[in-house]
């Protein structure tokens, strides 16, 4: 009679523990690194080159308009010698030109924010900056909401300059100075100032802020940058100090509440508009009255 033995169970062996060595006396030893604690900083890198953008757009503010005006104020040299401060301050010309180099600074800020934010074009950007209307709401109602904020704004400017008042500012000092500088400011506060400084403020640097740090963080620092850019312009006028920085908060505050860059930008565009209007119309209207 022929007997089976009995199959042999297979048993799995256990894997060996890693052998660590032992801490030298003094020491503890450091937990590997996870990946929480080796990405934690990333957003942060993030903030630091959108505050780069922020930079880049200044230097080229405070930069252009002096290059844009550069020849002509050799030419002036040249010919009668170096001017007063206070020849300068009214040379019409001079502020004209600086006015007009406005226009480049904001240009080659518009290349600058589309280099960061599409990597040179490998990325979308309108998509990236979020560029459009709320989803949940629809683009009629968001446009005629967005419409009805910036003339709230423009309301409430006009009471606190009209019964706080202040002394006039280096921009009102730069609109009467000739015709040419006043039609000029009208356009760059319509054509390029709402759209640059839009994508840069509630754009890159609200992004790349409100990941790192959150909401509430975002919407102050992104909000006191744009009004502190400002205030050289309106150092002497607390009242439009005070307008500049509501417009600044609203402004940042919509882009936290819809998620979206469009908005901002119509109210920016409207509220800026508006003004423009009456800076171009205002000589005429004087003239009309007097």
């Amino acid at each position: 009679m022929i007997t089976e033995e009995p199959s042999q169970q297979q048993v799995t062996p256990l894997p060996e523990e890693p052998v660590y060595p032992a801490p030298l006396l003094g020491h503890e030893v450091q937990p590997s690194p996870g990946p929480q604690s080796i990405v934690w900083w990333l957003p942060w890198l993030e903030v630091g080159k959108a505050l780069m953008v922020w930079v880049i757009s200044v230097m080229f503010l405070l930069f252009i308009p002096v290059i844009i005006a550069l020849p002509y104020l050799i030419y002036k040299i040249v010919a009668s010698g170096a001017p007063s401060p206070e020849a300068l301050a009214a040379d019409k010309t001079l502020i004209f030109l600086s006015v007009l180099g406005i226009v480049p600074a904001h240009l080659l800020t518009l290349l600058a924010t589309w280099a960061f934010v599409s990597n040179w074009g490998r990325r979308p950007f309108w998509k990236n900056l979020e560029f459009e209307w709320p989803k949940n709401v629809g683009p009629m109602v968001a446009g005629l909401l967005s419409l009805l904020v910036a003339i709230a704004l423009l309301a409430i400017a006009w009471v606190v300059t009209s019964y706080w008042g202040g002394s006039k500012t280096q921009l009102d000092l730069l609109i009467e100075s000739s015709m040419p500088a006043r039609f000029l400011t009208a356009f760059v506060a319509v054509a390029t100032a709402p759209l640059v400084e839009e994508l840069v403020y509630r754009g890159v640097l609200y992004s790349a802020i409100e990941k790192a740090g959150g909401v509430v963080v975002a919407v102050l620092i992104v909000s006191l940058l744009f009004a502190g850019v400002h205030v050289f312009q309106y150092i002497n006028n607390v009242a439009v100090i005070t307008v500049i920085t509501l417009l600044s908060f609203t402004l940042t505050i919509t882009r936290a509440y819809t998620g979206k860059l469009l908005p901002c930008f119509v109210i920016h565009l409207v509220f800026n508009g508006i003004q423009s209007l009456i800076l171009v119309l205002a000589p005429f209207v004087d003239k009309g009255t007097g």
